[in-house]
């Protein structure tokens, strides 16, 4: 694809980068090397992007992390650490019993990994996916609030806004909520989100992707100061995602605040400054 001309800056917050390209991650999208995600994220003028690996249920997360920090090296991507938990997205009662009866196990994320990602200078923040991996335990969060680090939730159907509310948000760190809370295309569950920003702190959306324009642009007319860009990338191209926001109706100074200015308030290392 052309390179794609624009007058912004963007850094991108949402990105899958696997370490073994040869191995598809279970149910994510097909693992891009990492030449090629630099190279279709210079394509469409991104600068910086946040990277992580994809899931995998029920194994530790320590070598796949340790393989995106490596391959971060001297290249424009900016590695978070993925992390799980025992602990189901469940706030019912019997949500409620079931986690209070299971126990960490030894894959799972402790207080210590989260304590030597934080310090290791080759990661930014964290990545979790509530549904596939679980909720980290009450001394995890604690300890993700002692880090400060932001944290890339995925929102969808198996997490709604009202969970993620209930498990992760207004704990003290930042939260960014990918796919605007929406998972799989569920524009009311993206709306409900949107609709929760007025009373939650440090949460922010980013906008992996959300098809509908309506939404996007809502958000960025209510709340311009929480919306980041995310490609989504490998499992959309990065051109594409960027041409979804350039087409929408809004200012351009918030569109800068999209593709750039927000997520670096939030991630120091996207800043122009580290670059």
């Amino acid at each position: 694809m052309l390179e794609l001309e624009h007058e912004f800056r963007v850094v991108d917050v949402h990105a899958q980068l696997t370490p073994d390209a040869t191995t598809r991650p279970r149910g994510g999208p097909t693992p891009a090397s990492p030449d090629r995600l630099e190279r279709e994220m210079h394509q469409a003028g991104i600068v910086r992007s946040v990277v992580f690996p994809g899931v995998t249920p029920g194994e530790s997360y320590v070598a796949p992390n340790n393989g995106v920090a490596r391959l971060s090296v001297e290249r424009p991507f900016v590695a978070f650490a993925r992390i799980n938990g025992a602990e189901a997205p469940d706030t019912d009662q019997t949500g409620r019993l079931r986690n209070a009866l299971r126990r960490r196990q030894p894959y799972h994320t402790t207080p210590e990994d989260v304590e030597q990602y934080a310090y290791d200078d080759r990661f930014h923040g964290f990545v979790l996916d509530p549904t596939v991996d679980g909720v980290p335990d009450d001394a995890v969060l604690e300890q993700l609030e002692t880090v400060g680090l932001p944290v890339i939730v995925a929102g969808g159907e198996g997490a709604p806004p009202a969970t993620l509310a209930e498990t992760l948000l207004g704990r003290g760190f930042p939260v960014i909520v990918s796919h605007f809370g929406g998972h799989p295309l569920n524009r009311s569950l993206m709306h409900e989100l949107i609709d929760r920003l007025e009373f939650i702190d440090d949460c922010y959306l980013d906008t992996s992707v959300v098809r509908y324009r309506d939404v996007l642009e809502r958000a960025l007319l209510e709340h311009p100061d929480r919306v980041f860009f995310g490609s989504g990338a490998p499992a959309s191209h990065p051109n594409v995602a960027i041409m979804e926001i350039l087409t929408l109706d809004v200012s351009a100074d918030k569109l800068r605040r999209a593709f750039s200015k927000n997520a670096c308030r939030v991630i120091d290392e996207l800043r122009p400054d580290r670059g």
